[in-house]
């Protein structure tokens, strides 16, 4: 298939529930996954429907500060736990499609040997 191949709605909502895509679609799961704003995608995908479910909290009677602070008690952590934890669940959704987890790294890999060459440049090694 070509490389713009996107899956269809029940096979991207499949996907979102943690399901695996058609090997077909493993250009786009790399993409999903590695490409660039993987991580953006990922926490607003984690932290998106729970957000819905948070903001029942307004409809408590009493001052408006009160759901609020309980909202926050609980979003905090939801977010720092989704930021620290996207590296691992993205690896394991690697896994699952059958793609290298070491994908994640390649970025950092890069920009490693890049700084590596220009001290080698600017030291004479």
């Amino acid at each position: 298939m070509a490389e713009s191949a996107r899956p269809s709605f029940p096979q991207y909502c499949r996907y979102l529930l943690g399901g695996t895509l058609p090997d077909s679609l493993q250009d786009w799961v790399r993409n999903d996954l590695v490409g660039p704003g993987a991580q953006v995608r990922y926490v607003i995908r984690f932290t998106l429907p729970i957000t819905l479910v948070l903001l029942l909290f307004l409809l408590i009677p009493g001052p408006v500060w009160i759901p609020l602070a309980m909202i926050a008690l609980l979003a905090i952590p939801l977010l720092y736990f989704a930021v620290a934890l996207g590296n691992i669940y993205r690896r394991h959704r690697l896994l699952s499609h059958g793609l290298d987890p070491e994908l994640l790294g390649a970025k950092a890999q890069q920009r490693a040997d890049r700084t590596r060459e220009d001290y080698e440049k600017r030291h004479g090694r």
